[in-house]
């Protein structure tokens, strides 16, 4: 406690330096003293105007940079390398996480049921549980693969359709941006085809594992197949499925609209194929069509958000100007 700090409070100062005193005769009573309390003011540390440290220091914790295995797992890591091929990444593409949290909440409500009729019905009429808990993966994995496929057969008639209708001025955009669309489909058919290719060459089985060498690229190109290969194609059914191939990229709309399409799509190969055999008709009935109509429901949702909150709506799919005669 001193004249020059009749409180008795330390300043902040953090080159160690003390205040200068206060002028001869102290400050005039219209000037308040910078380093005086206040009265109902948080201690220590009053904000003061004239104060030339009027707040107390927070502790910096710089976070560490992330390491050689880090940046090289972000570079190079099957599930990073994914959401780079899979996720639409446009600029200036519109993106809504209400509309995210919903398609994923669907997608895992959908799984779930599935998931649990499957078991249900298959499991309880099955000796062997191990054998039917195996089946149900195997048939979801399946399923989930046809879909991809459906998708890549639906997709290109949609762009075909795209570019009949849209503006004549439009389609070099339009095919510019379904090139990360079509390269996303390339890519998730090459990894899987890795797989029978393995297998019908003889890789998997050391048919080439003829010498040193040649045994340690045969064991190295199996284990990247397994550690790599496997995780990128399952990481990217699920990104595929849930962003649409990243129609983003050509028009927000295009994902809730090839999605309704793709579902009952589904829905018409599980009716001609006799999916779900076994189960009653009427839980079969609601299994069917429950996808189809919660994925339209959403998929409704997202447009009529879209064309609300944001001002997307169809007829910016096609890109036609109102000055455009095409």
């Amino acid at each position: 406690m001193s004249t020059w700090n009749p409180g008795g409070q330390p300043p902040f100062n953090p080159q160690g330096q003390q205040p200068p005193p206060p002028p001869a005769g102290g400050y005039p009573p219209h000037v308040p003293h910078p380093y005086a309390p206040q009265p109902n003011a948080p201690y220590p540390y009053p904000p003061q105007p004239n104060a030339p440290y009027p707040y107390p220091p927070y502790p910096y914790l710089p976070t560490a940079p992330p390491g050689p295995l880090t940046r090289l797992w972000r570079q190079i890591g099957p599930v990073p390398v994914a959401r780079r091929v899979f996720k639409p990444s446009r600029p200036g593409i519109v993106q809504d996480p209400v509309v995210a949290r919903m398609q994923r909440i669907r997608t895992l409500v959908g799984l779930a049921a599935v998931v649990w009729m499957s078991v249900t019905y298959k499991i309880a009429d099955s000796v062997r549980v191990a054998d039917s808990v195996g089946n149900v993966a195997s048939d979801r994995l399946n399923q989930s693969w046809i879909s991809v496929l459906v998708l890549c057969v639906t997709f290109p008639v949609v762009v075909g359709v795209l570019l009949a209708l849209a503006a004549a001025s439009a389609r070099r955009e339009l095919l510019r941006r379904a090139a990360k669309c079509f390269g996303a489909m390339v890519a998730l058919v090459a990894a899987v085809f890795v797989f029978p290719a393995s297998v019908l060459t003889g890789f998997v089985e050391g048919r080439f594992a003829t010498n040193p060498v040649m045994t340690v690229l045969t064991y190295t190109g199996i284990l990247l197949t397994f550690v790599w290969v496997l995780p990128f194609v399952i990481a990217g059914i699920g990104l595929a499925l849930l962003h649409v191939f990243r129609t983003a990229d050509i028009h927000e709309t295009m994902p809730p609209l090839l999605a309704m399409t793709l579902v009952w799509e589904m829905a018409l190969i599980d009716l001609f194929t006799g999916a779900y055999t076994g189960v009653p008709v009427a839980v079969r009935i609601v299994f069917m069509l429950g996808a189809p109509v919660s994925v339209t429901a959403v998929g409704l949702w997202e447009l009529h958000r879209l064309r609300t909150r944001h001002g997307i709506g169809l007829q910016g799919l096609l890109m036609r100007q109102s000055h455009d005669p095409a």
